[in-house]
């Protein structure tokens, strides 16, 4: 929940400047300025849904103690946070050198709203009040959710520096995938919509108990009806803004392109169950649709590159994946065939062909042991002792393989990431295109900022280095002619023979195109060229006396 500020460090040299720098200065980058934020806007977030609880009777009843511990823990924590805001204010960079700085920021929007959050519960400690007035401050106690205005207006704000001028079409695209014009706030929407499908899978989870569903039907309810709201938006902005996605550019149809795409065929999925339950004229099973709305979970694989890394893994392993399998199907026919010769005469019922015996097979090498078929004959269980010891490494190979190939490939990722830094700092400037690079690449592959401040110092010193070789070799002795006059003329006399060699070998022509990157050398370059023309027309040896 934090947000990159740019405010100059200031100069700690008392107790509040102290606190103001380790507590509330994004600029220190020793102190808990990410920590301090993030764990206030969680804070946020949970108060709210314990006050959404409290309304709910078969949730409060019974727990009222210890909801109000929690929401006097919460005014405790948010108070401090004010006083200490208030009172660190003119070190503040919006009110650094400024007077009355504490007054201006006692005024300003993000304290009002810090105010807000806690007036509800001293109003009520301090003045009388009756049942219904102490019904609606309980209420009021929501206005705690604008507390998170202080992580989403400066979101906002940037989005809106970066996206200046841009179509909708394009905001929405910068909104929903990241970008170089996503900034901050792409990661808040994709938080949201985390947040909503994980609150969907647990209703639907929870709405299978009958004693909740009881009880807790209309909430069920509601929580459906606005998740499917929120998913249904999410749907149809993504459709709307497909033509800016890099990956359709090229299409003719990129909205179709879209539509067939995978990760837009689970959204649709997400959606369906809702559809399919309200708007059909006829009945379908219920129990089906409320399984089926589960599909949603697949949603979460857009946020994560988990499954992209590995289904990279097994296309790139698949020919060994596809030997341990085969090793590990051939053991069990092998092991089923011998357990039904064993077993067969003893056990008709458990044993009674070798696809019975199969499963019997995969339970023993998988070592689960249910219970429900085991051997009674001597050379049965001695079969099982060998197959469940066997079956220890057997199952270990593919799982080893996964995990090798799977750590593999995030190296592989990272070290193209890079990569692709080292090719956008040798163009100079980042422009928008590499910013979006960076800003998708970084997602995919989770990088935290300290990993990308460091993969992008040594894309600098890779930079940097190969600059410096390139000088040296730039740089190469050239002896003093005065002082060897015969080494410099045999110094001279092996560059132009290379200058012979690499102008007969490239042609003139490819030569004089490539002399316009050399502006300062252009001319001189040309004059060379000019005398190697000519001097390629006459072998070296006739050129030697005039050296």
């Amino acid at each position: 929940m934090s947000h990159t500020s740019t405010s100059p460090q200031p100069q700690a040299t008392g107790l509040l400047p102290l606190i103001h720098q380790w507590l509330f200065d994004p600029s220190f980058e020793k102190g808990y300025h990410r920590e301090v934020e993030n764990g206030v806007g969680w804070l946020i977030i949970i108060s709210v849904a314990a006050i959404i609880a409290e309304h709910i009777e078969p949730i409060y009843a019974g727990r009222e103690l210890l909801f109000h511990i929690f929401d006097l823990s919460c005014i405790a924590v948010f108070t401090l946070e004010y006083g200490l805001r208030l009172a660190t204010a003119p070190w503040e960079a919006e009110y650094a050198g400024q007077r009355f700085a504490r007054w201006r920021h006692a005024f300003s929007f993000y304290a009002c709203v810090d105010l807000l959050a806690i007036a509800p519960f001293y109003f009520s400690g301090f003045v009388t009040v009756d049942v219904e007035m102490l019904r609606a401050l309980r209420l009021l106690r929501l206005m705690r959710i604008l507390k998170l205005s202080r992580y989403m207006v400066p979101a906002w704000k940037d989005f809106q520096m970066l996206n200046r001028g841009r179509s909708l079409r394009a905001k929405l695209h910068a909104l929903l995938e990241p970008t170089g014009h996503s900034g901050q706030l792409h990661v808040y929407v994709d938080n949201f919509i985390m947040f909503w499908v994980l609150l969907s899978i647990i209703a639907v989870v929870m709405e299978s108990v009958q004693a909740v569903h009881a009880v807790l039907s209309f909430e069920f309810f509601v929580i459906d009806v606005l998740a499917f709201s929120i998913f249904t938006l999410e749907y149809l902005a993504r459709l709307y803004a497909a033509p800016e996605n890099p990956a359709y550019k090229k299409s003719v149809l990129p909205r179709w392109s879209h539509f067939k795409a995978g990760s837009n065929i689970i959204d649709l999925l997400a959606i369906l169950p809702f559809l399919l339950e309200h708007f059909l004229p006829f009945a379908l099973d219920l129990r089906f649709l409320r399984v089926f709305r589960l599909m949603r979970l697949l949603k979460l694989t857009r946020y994560t590159s988990a499954t992209k890394t590995l289904f990279q893994v097994v296309r790139r392993e698949w020919q060994v994946i596809f030997a341990s399998v085969f090793v590990m199907l051939l053991l069990v026919v092998l092991t089923a065939s011998l357990g039904y010769l064993f077993e067969h005469d003893a056990q008709p019922d458990k044993f009674e062909n070798i696809p019975q015996s199969i499963y019997w097979a995969v339970v023993t090498l998988a070592s689960v042991g249910y219970g429900d078929i085991s051997p009674i004959t001597p050379m049965g269980r001695a079969l099982t002792v060998v197959l469940a010891l066997v079956g220890i490494g057997i199952f270990a190979i593919p799982a080893g393989l996964l995990a090798s190939a799977f750590t593999d490939q995030l190296r592989i990722d990272r070290e193209d990431f890079k990569h692709k830094l080292l090719q956008a700092f040798e163009k100079g400037e980042l422009d928008t295109k590499a910013r979006a690079m960076i800003a998708e690449e970084s997602e995919r592959l989770h990088l935290t900022l300290d990993d990308i401040k460091r993969l992008t110092h040594e894309a600098r010193e890779a930079i940097k280095s190969k600059q410096r070789e390139e000088q040296h070799w730039a740089s190469a002795v050239v002896l003093d002619p005065k002082t060897n006059p015969e080494l410099a003329v045999r110094q001279w006399r092996l560059l132009v023979s290379q200058l012979q060699l690499l102008s007969a070998a490239a042609g003139p022509e490819l030569l004089t195109s490539q002399l316009e990157s050399l502006e300062p050398q252009t001319e001189l370059c040309r004059r060379v060229l000019t005398a190697v023309q000519e001097l390629v027309q006459e072998p070296l040896t006739s050129t030697a006396p005039n050296l």
